[in-house]
């Protein structure tokens, strides 16, 4: 059984360019690896969105609702900002 598919992809001409200069550096041996050296990362950064989402995005906006005297108003948030500089 076969393990990959074939994609017909249409890039930009600045993205092409710069996968051609991936693999004429030698950094990948073709467009094909370029590609899905992309793709992993894309996977990765969608991996970590998801990790943060339920690991600290979400706990930190329950315990909000649960207690919203725990917020911070714009006004303070600027003015700790501002205080910064």
């Amino acid at each position: 059984m076969r393990t990959t598919q074939q994609f017909s992809v249409t890039l930009p001409n600045d993205m092409a360019a710069e996968v051609r200069a991936k693999v004429a550096s030698g950094a990948y041996a073709s467009e094909s690896e370029v590609i899905r050296d992309g793709l992993r990362a894309l996977q990765a950064r969608d991996r970590a969105m998801e990790a943060w989402l339920s690991n600290v995005a979400m706990p930190a906006y329950d315990a909000y609702r649960g207690d919203p005297s725990r917020g911070v108003s714009i006004d303070d948030v600027r003015a700790g900002l501002a205080d910064r500089d």
